[in-house]
């Protein structure tokens, strides 16, 4: 009957022919026969089944063996022994070269007929101890796959006892090994459900034998964490890991962070070959596991490893959300990764160019999914603006992506942030802050925060780039004896001359530090400039003088020249002085004081008070950003303090914003006088400087700095529980105050006053109101008559003698912006230029050289943006728009520089002086030597850093596929199915690019 059956199976015949022959020959197998034809026909069986060209011949192979299993068992038993299997499974069946790949699906076969017979436990032994031996030669996935299939089926054939210990690592090994050699989507999924069939497997032994996960993750640990040369493991070992039970999961955590055995090179490489495994389509809880594990290396303070880890692995995790497979959990990682990335803007800066494209393929996916994930996206990115505010020129873009998304309140920001930070303790970071190869290409450098002491860095760039300010500090000898000016002066000079990105202001802010700061804590910016100035203003003030005397002009008199000699350095450059005066509205009698001031403070008008639509009530100007030519007659007097200007109308183009001026007191119900041809801004063809105030003008309901300047010095009545002790009168009266400049300083300081003190919520509040910002800003500063003396007999612009107003032009130079909605939260950073000198016509003055940039407009001179360590270029354009943009990012201080003219011509020409003199500051010696001394450890420490960070970098899982995620969306719009970025897509390309 064997000789028939193999003609049948071997002939020409037509498959419908042929399985109606071999129908007849297997209903007669089931007949009774001897036991040599059952022999034969179990031998042609086995022959077919094993070594069968065909799926067919295999076929008719496996319903014979299956018909005499069951027909003929005692023969059958007979057949399939131990040795015969032993001889299968070590030396294979068929010719040499060509053995058979089906040797365990026929042990798998033939078990079920045997389980019963007296041999079974003789073959159970055989196969727990071949099954061993087999998966130690690190056989195929579909061979692995085989394994396990016949194991699941019977667990009797499982190795026990420290054999099958030695069977789930071995396993694990075979796993970490597995390879996809096809691109083909089929393909693809077979190799998943052959490496799923494997770690089922050790799902099942796990399950009946606990004792064996422990030792099985201990091997996957030591396979993920190799740092020799070789192949890396295979992604598929996450399909281990979502077997091991989630209560496991905080020991194996802390024994792993603990084992003082494991280097940081070989635990970076562990977690960053898991975070890879986001990748893997069928696995879960392993986003779990990727985040328990940063938690617990961030518990035992390793964040060396943390940093490493999450900047080199972002990216690629942030790319898997274009899948919907793998996205729920790549999605968890980045959320943590992101949110406890709190000491740097690093790791979301890497993220910035890629968010916008990404945000448009989830919109264009319109899934549940998608949708889902742009929410918490967009909460992702606004906690991280939050975090990391001052960038608007980096974030602009991202924010015009997700301007549609909802937008998470503070509080929600405040408890994500708080939740997944590495630590609470912001000094254990303090090394950590972003490393920085080599400066800015703009070449400035910025300044280490040393946790939230961003109100002092940003106040300290200001003051560095008022270039007048610098160079006397600079300046300044040896030895003055001010402690806190030489540890300006060092600081400065550093941020001059060092070569290092940033530098750590810590040894000034030690000195700096108000009293009644609170260490770590956020502070107000603008408290904090005025404590420093009047520390430096008092400490030379009490004789420990150390400003140089500049030489000052022969033509200068006694009394001017004795008054700047008395002066100190804070009072030259930002002391101006202001007239308070108070008349009582019943005798009409006025009483004054002068006092100084280094700032003004500018408080908001009541909402009910438009400032911008009235009669403004002094002459402050702005005008647009542009160079200026001043008139030849450049201090221009105003005749009368008491003339009042029309005000322009809204028709009126020509007409510049605040033309309207009333200067001094007004008597009730007068008449405000015409104007006179001589006064400032009374036509805009006799005042250039008026002739651009229409390109500044602001939005008619918003605010701008001339219109809180006015306010500031607009009239205030005194009157109820205010009224005024008139001395005169000898009782409280009624009266009006005014406030009047009387001396411009070189350096205005306009504070904001942006917080107020809310009694219902015990808190200050911030005034979220956009303040438009001129460029150039004119001012009126009352002049004494004996000083228009002096200027008109100095001055070529025949100026009418007299008591009277004078304007005094500045330009901006720095903006300080607090971004956050409390002064004790939110964060500084500033903006900033340098503003010198200008010679308007083109004419040296006296032997002055004409500086290079004398032609360029004023809105060329470069901005720079100043964010603690990071400083970047910038324009006045971004200046003016960030609030636009990022509605809690609003101005706080300003800084203008003072053009020369009549007022401040004395200070420029002593400047110019010192300028021709000196040239560029020269450094004392010591300063000089601790320069260049920090400056070779500066790049002593880059050559160790670089050989660290290589040695960090080698160490850590190769991945330089992954941005082919985000381009492959960008180019490829037509693709469709499960995996790939689009709502159903995904051609195999992309599949085998998101598992491999």
């Amino acid at each position: 009957m064997d000789k028939i059956l193999e003609a049948v199976v071997m002939s020409s015949y037509p498959n419908n022919v042929k399985q109606g022959l071999v129908r007849r020959v297997i209903e007669a197998a089931k007949q009774p026969m001897d036991s040599e034809q059952c022999w034969s026909m179990l031998e042609l069986s086995t022959k077919l089944y094993l070594t069968g060209d065909t799926k067919y011949k295999r076929e008719i192979g496996k319903e014979v063996l299956e018909v005499y299993g069951h027909y003929h068992p005692e023969e059958f038993e007979e057949f399939f022994n131990v040795r015969f299997l032993l001889s299968l499974l070590q030396e294979g069946y068929g010719p040499m070269g060509k053995r058979s790949h089906y040797v365990l699906d026929y042990i798998q076969l033939g078990l079920q007929f045997v389980l019963e017979s007296p041999s079974a436990n003789s073959i159970f032994s055989l196969l727990r101890i071949e099954v061993l031996r087999k998966v130690c030669e690190r056989p195929s996935p579909k061979q692995c796959a085989k394994i396990s299939k016949l194991l699941i089926q019977h667990p009797q054939c499982i190795p026990t006892g420290k054999h099958q210990l030695l069977f789930c690592q071995q396993l694990i090994r075979c796993i970490g090994q597995f390879q996809c050699v096809s691109e083909g989507e089929e393909e693809i999924m077979e190799f998943l459900e052959q490496v799923n069939k494997v770690s089922g497997l050790l799902q099942r032994i796990w399950r009946t034998q606990t004792s064996a996960i422990l030792p099985s993750l201990k091997e996957l640990f030591t396979i993920i964490s190799s740092t020799e040369e070789q192949e890396a493991p295979s992604n598929a070992l996450a399909s281990v890991v979502q077997f091991v039970p989630l209560e496991l999961m905080d020991g194996v955590i802390r024994n792993l962070t603990n084992d003082d055995s494991i280097t940081d090179v070989q635990m970076m490489m562990a977690i960053g070959r898991m975070i890879d495994w986001v990748s893997w389509p069928l696995g879960k809880n392993i986003d779990k596991w990727i985040i328990a594990l940063l938690k617990g290396l961030a518990a035992v303070k390793k964040f060396s490893i943390l940093i490493e880890v999450t900047l080199s692995k972002i990216e690629k995790v942030f790319s898997k959300l274009l899948y919907p497979i793998v996205r729920e959990g790549a999605l968890s990682v980045l959320q943590y990764m992101l949110l406890s990335f709190q000491h740097s803007h690093e790791a979301f800066h890497l993220l910035l160019p890629h968010i916008p494209r990404l945000v448009a393929s989830l919109k264009k996916e319109d899934s549940n999914s998608a949708t889902s994930s742009l929410e918490q996206l967009a909460e992702l990115i606004h906690c991280m603006f939050f975090r990391f505010s001052g960038f608007p020129d980096l974030y602009e873009p991202v924010l015009e992506a997700v301007k549609a998304l909802p937008i998470p309140n503070e509080d929600r920001i405040k408890h994500l942030l708080g939740q997944n930070a590495w630590t609470s303790q912001k000094n254990e970071l303090a090394c950590f802050y972003p490393r920085l190869a080599s400066k800015s290409e703009t070449g400035k450098i910025g300044l280490i925060n040393l946790g939230n002491t961003c109100y002092m860095n940003s106040i300290i760039q200001s003051l560095f780039m008022a270039s007048d300010f610098r160079h006397s500090v600079l300046n300044l000898t040896e030895g003055n004896s001010q402690p806190l000016m030489t540890k300006l002066q060092w600081l400065f000079a550093f941020l001059e001359h060092s070569q290092r990105p940033a530098i750590s202001p810590e040894s000034f802010l030690s000195a700096s530090w108000p009293p009644w700061f609170t260490p770590g804590a956020q502070q107000d910016c603008s408290e904090y400039l005025k404590y420093l100035l009047d520390r430096l203003h008092e400490e030379e003030k009490t004789g420990k003088r150390i400003y140089q005397k500049l030489k000052e002009s022969s033509l200068m008199s006694q009394a001017v020249e004795q008054h700047y000699l008395n002066k100190t350095l804070i009072e030259k450059m930002f002391g101006g002085k202001m007239m308070t005066k108070i008349r009582c509205l019943k005798c009409l009698n006025v009483s004054s004081r002068e006092e100084a001031f280094t700032d003004l403070s500018l408080a908001f008008p009541p909402s009910d008070r438009n400032v911008s639509g009235s009669t403004p009530v002094l002459p402050v100007e702005e005008i647009g950003p542009q160079f200026i030519e001043p008139p030849e007659n450049a201090g221009q007097l105003m005749g009368s303090p008491w003339i009042l200007r029309k005000a322009p109308k809204a028709s009126d183009h020509a007409a510049p914003p605040t033309s309207v001026e009333t200067l001094g007191f007004q008597e009730p119900g007068e008449a405000a006088n015409p104007s006179r041809g001589n006064d400032v801004g009374v036509d805009a063809a006799k005042d250039p400087l008026s002739t651009f105030g229409e390109q500044a003008c602001a939005p008619k309901d918003s605010k701008s700095v001339p219109d809180l300047i006015n306010y500031f010095l607009s009239p205030e009545r005194l009157t109820a529980e205010n009224k005024y002790h008139c001395e005169k009168c000898a009782s409280l009266q009624d009266a009006e105050k005014v406030a009047e400049l009387t001396e411009g300083p070189h350096y205005l300081i306009l504070t904001l006053l942006r917080f107020s003190f809310d009694p219902r919520t015990m808190k200050r509040k911030k005034i979220l109101d956009n303040v438009s910002i001129p460029v150039v800003l004119k001012l009126p500063i009352l002049v004494a008559p004996e000083e228009t003396e002096e200027f008109c007999q100095r001055g070529k612009d025949g100026a009418v003698p007299g008591s009277g107003f004078m304007t005094v032009v500045y330009d901006l130079c720095s903006v300080v912006v607090h971004s956050g909605i409390s002064s004790e939260s939110g964060h500084y950073y500033c903006y900033s230029r340098e503003c010198t000198d200008t010679v308007p016509h083109g004419q040296p003055r006296d032997g002055v050289p004409k500086p290079a940039s004398e032609k360029q407009l004023d809105f060329e001179i470069q901005w720079y943006l100043f964010n603690d360590t990071r400083v970047s270029f910038s324009s006045f354009e971004s200046v003016s728009n960030v609030t636009s943009f990022f509605p809690k990012d609003t101005a706080y201080v300003l800084f203008y520089r003072q053009r020369p003219g009549r007022q401040s011509c004395l200070l420029h020409e002593a400047l110019a002086e010192a300028g021709r003199l000196h040239g560029e500051p020269s450094l004392h010696k010591d300063l000089m030597e601790a320069i260049s001394k920090d400056n070779i450890l500066f790049l002593q420490e880059q050559e160790k850093e670089a050989r660290n960070r290589a040695a960090y970098i080698s160490a850590l899982p190769k991945s330089p596929l992954w941005w082919r995620d985000l381009d492959r969306d960008k180019d490829d719009d037509s693709s469709s199915g499960g995996c790939s970025p689009a709502a159903g897509g995904g051609g195999s390309g992309s599949f085998h690019g998101l598992v491999f």
